[in-house]
């Protein structure tokens, strides 16, 4: 049924019958028939009207006006005694009316119980009604629940065709899309093929051009080179003059060409040299150019010494013949029974004349760098600062990082710092920094390196003794390969510890306690002198660092040419010292500390003469130093006599008793 419908049937006219919802079913029935009390009077009435009619035959009819008054009075008189008459018979039918009042009560009272009973009986078809409609509401209502599943399955089968169909259609659609697919990424490789061989035709292009700017750009760096090492061959020829040493100048510039040939060649033979090779020979020449500038101020300062000496040898010649004329006058005191005992041991007070000198040629080479990085250490400027901090950090944190377990990152440690001192960029702290970003950053770089290594002596291998060689084996490349940072590395090591040269400085006139104090090698802050063990510790990790660099060569290169600083320095250093007199606690110190080191590494160098040196030192330089050792100075005579006690039994089996006097 739908709406039109619905609308046609309430436009009918029995749709437009109003009815009333609010009707109570007791009224839908008949009501009770009850006797109305106006009964009597409607009796009456309707007798009073019904007798005249009884004998309608017996009125005359009218005839006129005058007949009628008589009539009239006929009718009247009529009228009275039907009156009476219905007075009379109004009484008989009382009991007529009584009696048909109980008739109608128990007509009333038979059709209620009908009316009741009939209600019961529509009550129970209503109920059995109700009962049927439910059974076929719940019949219905399971034949409408079928007719819905299976019209969900009906559906749910359309459904799974219809997907089944899609997916066949989706099937085929997706494989022509393939096939479209393959075919356009033929296509596009083909382009993709063409353009990428148009761009490496051009990159090719591009490469061989910069590659052959470079080409002429190295070819003049060398060249420009060559030129500078003729200078330097040039000024080295001025050095016997005025008694210079300018050999590692001219040893570091022929690297310098030598590197820069090597690098040439190798280009040539790949075909074009690459930008690090341009910046290395950038670099080189920099360095070329400073090593000039460095000469020139060698000899400047050599023909200024020479002017010096030269005066001071006039005065000095001048003095001795004074005191030669004072002596002549003068008597000779007797020796004291000390001077004599030393004196027949042989023992000095200072090193050797050679020794001395050596040491003040480094402490200059040390101030003259220190003067020449200068304005670099003290610049205020925030960039130049910043530059500083950046140069000094990519040398000193690898240093920092130097470990006795892992090869590998000790081997990573000096391929990061020699990269970097020869010009290459070097990423540090999340920065890209370079030697050349300043004009004295290679001065710069060699000193600082040169300050942390000693300060890792001092620190790190006097708290961890196993760290001293793999220090020592970084140390000892970068020596052979910048003999420049050797140098400043043994000068900064003799101003800290002047025993490694060895070196006993004396009091002198004009100087403080703490200066002096300082020059021995101790800490002084704040008026305040560190503790001797503080002191010992110190001075023996330096030692002890000093003695691994002389045995230890660099394990991952080729080691053709001869140690920068090997076994040789440590026997005269040894030599030196046993020929010195002994400082108490230090001296035993000291050498205790470089026979474990390097010991093993003399025996297999000099062998007999380093057991017989032992024996030496065993049976007449040891009593010597246990003659100035007090009793709280003992510990490390102990263990310079424990060791040279197992040592001694050793030497017996490899020295011949009848040799150990020569």
């Amino acid at each position: 049924m739908d709406w039109e419908t619905l609308e046609a049937l309430k436009n009918s006219s029995k749709g437009r019958l109003r009815y009333k919802r609010d009707w109570s079913l007791e009224n839908t029935f008949e009501p009770t028939v009850v006797l109305s009390e106006y009964a009597a009077w409607v009796l009456d009435n309707f007798i009073g009207r019904t007798e005249p009619d009884i004998a309608p035959a017996e009125a005359p009819p009218p005839l006129d006006d005058t007949v009628s008054l008589a009539d009239n009075e006929l009718n009247n008189h009529s009228s009275q005694e039907s009156l009476k008459e219905a007075e009379s018979l109004s009484k008989q039918r009382i009991d007529k009316v009584m009696e048909v009042e109980g008739k109608i009560l128990l007509f009333e009272k038979a059709h209620k119980m009908k009316v009741k009973a009939d209600l019961q009986a529509r009550l129970d078809m209503c109920d059995q009604f109700s009962k049927a409609m439910a059974e076929k509401s719940a019949e219905q209502l399971k034949r409408f629940e079928e007719r819905m599943e299976l019209q969900h399955r009906q559906e749910k089968h359309q459904l799974l065709e219809q997907l089944v169909k899609g997916s066949k259609e989706a099937l085929g659609q997706q494989e022509k899309l393939k096939e479209e697919h393959r075919h356009r990424a033929k296509l596009l490789t083909l382009k993709l093929r063409e353009a990428e061989q148009q761009r490496q035709q051009e990159i090719e292009r591009v490469r061989q051009e910069e590659g052959r700017e470079r080409m002429r750009r190295l070819c003049s760096l060398q060249q420009e080179a060559l030129q500078l090492i003729q200078k330097i061959q040039v000024d080295y020829k001025q050095q016997e003059a005025l008694r210079v040493d300018l050999s590692a100048y001219g040893h570091r510039g022929n690297q310098i060409c030598g590197i820069l040939s090597t690098v040439v060649r190798s280009s040539s033979e790949r075909g074009y040299p690459t930008q690090d090779d341009v910046s290395l020979g950038e670099h080189s020449l920099q360095e070329m150019k400073m090593l000039v500038n460095t000469i020139e101020k060698e000899l400047a300062a050599a023909e200024e010494r020479k002017k010096a000496e030269d005066e001071a040898a006039k005065e000095k010649q001048k003095e001795a013949q004074q005191i030669q004329q004072q002596q002549a006058k003068l008597q000779t005191p007797a020796p004291t029974q000390d001077q004599k005992q030393t004196k027949r041991e042989g023992l000095q007070k200072k090193a050797s004349k050679g020794t001395l000198q050596r040491f003040l040629e480094l402490q200059k080479v040390l101030e003259l760098c220190q003067k020449v990085c200068e304005e670099l250490a003290t610049c205020k400027d925030p960039q130049t600062k910043k530059i500083r901090a950046d140069l000094q950090r990519a040398v000193t944190t690898p240093v920092s990082q130097i470990s006795s377990v892992s090869g590998s990152q000790v081997r990573d440690t000096f391929d990061k710092i020699n990269n970097f001192l020869m010009g290459k960029p070097i990423v540090s702290a999340g920065r890209t920094i370079v030697v050349s970003q300043h004009p004295l950053g290679l001065d710069f770089v060699c000193l600082k390196l040169a300050e942390k290594l000693v300060s890792q002596g001092e620190e790190e291998v006097a708290s961890h003794h196993e760290s001293a060689f793999p220090i020592a084996s970084v140390a000892s490349a970068l020596w052979e390969r910048y003999p420049k940072v050797g140098e400043l590395f043994l000068a900064n090591l003799h101003k800290k510890c002047p025993y490694a040269v060895p070196f006993y400085p004396a009091f002198q006139e004009g100087i403080s306690l703490e200066e002096y104090q300082r020059l021995l090698g101790y800490q002084v802050k704040d008026s305040i002198v560190e503790q001797q063990d503080s002191f010992l510790k110190r001075m023996s990790g330096m030692i002890r660092l000093y003695a691994a660099i002389m045995q230890v060569r660099w394990p991952y290169g080729t080691n053709q040419g001869n140690h920068p600083h090997g076994l040789n320095h440590g026997w005269l250093w040894l030599a030196q010292m046993v020929n010195m007199e002994p400082l108490s606690d230090i001296t035993a110190t000291l050498l205790f500390d470089f026979l474990e080191v390097c010991g093993n590494a003399m025996i297999r160098q000099y062998q007999d003469q380093f057991w017989k040196l032992l024996l030496l030192i065993k049976d007449q330089y040891f009593p010597t130093i246990e003659k100035i050792t007090t009793s709280t100075e003992m510990g490390s005579a102990s263990r310079l006599k424990h060791f040279l006690e197992v040592s001694g039994r050793l030497v017996t089996s490899h020295v011949d008793p009848s040799t150990q006097s020569t």
